[in-house]
């Protein structure tokens, strides 16, 4: 069993906390503290098809198993950093810094397009493409990548996107589509 140490926590969802692996700082562990698992045994399942499928883990956390925590369990996920080790700030988080939307407004929409490319290419879906659901991860040459980190799959009763291509990419550019949208950059 691992023991989560509260100090470590850093980021809460609706359902779920996310802590450092406290023997791996490369992990982290995200534990249900509101609610059950189904959301997080849903999300695990489709994770499960993306491994099947050999996808490219470039702008996606790859999910490692699940572990009994001091806090009951806990899925085992890549912990995205920036260069400096510091964990990635949200994209939502960045959205709120008018100075740096100003100055780095071409990098960040270089950043969105390769994450829709990155989306068709291997299939992927999130259920709730927000700014809160993604990293921004810095880089030297101030150029930088985003990740989803929470919501991926699909809930459908019937998931036939899920193993049909084609209506999964529909889906995805929908979504993608009012998640732009929305954003003001």
């Amino acid at each position: 069993m691992i023991t989560l140490d509260r100090t470590e926590k850093f980021g809460k969802g609706l359902h779920r906390e996310v802590f450092v692996h406290p023997d791996n700082a490369a992990l982290c562990i995200k534990v249900v503290t509101n609610g059950n698992q189904q959301e997080t045994k849903r999300e695990q399942g489709y994770y499960q098809q993306l491994q099947k499928r050999n996808i490219a883990w470039d702008l996606l956390p790859k999910f490692h198993g699940n572990i009994e925590t001091s806090l009951g369990p806990g899925a085992v996920f890549d912990v995205i950093r920036d260069p400096n080790g510091k964990i990635c700030q949200t994209l939502e988080h960045y959205l709120a810094d008018k100075d740096f939307i100003a100055n780095n407004q071409q990098q960040l929409q270089t950043a969105l397009i390769e994450l829709r490319e990155y989306l068709l290419k291997y299939h992927i879906m999130s259920m709730a493409m927000k700014p809160k659901n993604m990293l921004y991860q810095l880089s030297k040459d101030g150029a930088g990548k985003l990740f989803i980190i929470d919501n991926i799959g699909n809930s459908d009763f019937f998931p036939i996107c899920n193993y049909v291509h084609f209506f999964a990419d529909q889906k995805i550019v929908r979504r993608w589509d009012r998640f732009i949208a929305k954003l003001e950059l």
